[in-house]
């Protein structure tokens, strides 16, 4: 059988112990407890008991211990989903959607997020969804915007005298006295 992996020397059991007093991320506190334990001299099994873990987990905790200090011990973000563009694709779709389509070669007037995918699929070998692709460009910045409808017989000047106009002066509401309220 293997030897365990030892401990660094520079932080004995008492100073684990007040780093893990003073620590607010209970998954550190949780840890320098368990590693404590080895620095007093304890078994491996007892620090795997005291965390509530296996034997691996715990020389997990010892390397991660061993290279970095009692900052190891906090877990980190997790990196979370490759993004599906990279930069350049990104900017391939900044270009389409700044430019706008030509209608002879796009046969559309306006994008849609269907024909981007469609473009970065076929142009690009990029699948991506619609629901991405959105994202992406809200993320960029972009959004949705489209002209309020209007109807084609309207008459601005009707509308004009139909719009409440407010007075310029408002009169103040009178103080509420103190026994009324």
């Amino acid at each position: 059988m293997a030897a365990p992996v030892p401990l660094r020397s520079d932080f004995d059991a008492g100073s684990l112990r007040a780093l893990a007093k003073g620590s607010r991320d209970p998954a550190q506190t949780r840890r320098l407890l368990a590693l404590s334990v080895i620095s007093a001299g304890g078994s491996r099994s007892e620090a795997a008991e005291i965390g509530g873990v296996g034997l691996q987990t715990v020389r997990d905790w010892v390397l991660a211990f061993n290279a970095d200090g009692p900052d190891g011990l906090i877990d980190g973000k997790a990196p979370g989903a490759r993004p599906r563009l990279n930069a350049d694709q990104r900017d391939v779709l900044k270009a389409l959607v700044e430019q706008g389509p030509v209608p002879a070669a796009h046969g559309v007037v306006r994008w849609r997020l269907c024909d981007l995918a469609q473009i970065l699929s076929e142009d690009h070998g990029v699948s991506v969804s619609e629901q991405t692709l959105s994202r992406v460009l809200r993320a960029m910045g972009y959004r949705k915007l489209s002209a309020r409808p209007r109807h084609h017989a309207q008459d601005p000047e009707a509308a004009a005298i139909f719009k409440k106009t407010s007075p310029t002066v408002w009169r103040r509401s009178r103080k509420l006295s103190a026994a009324s309220r």
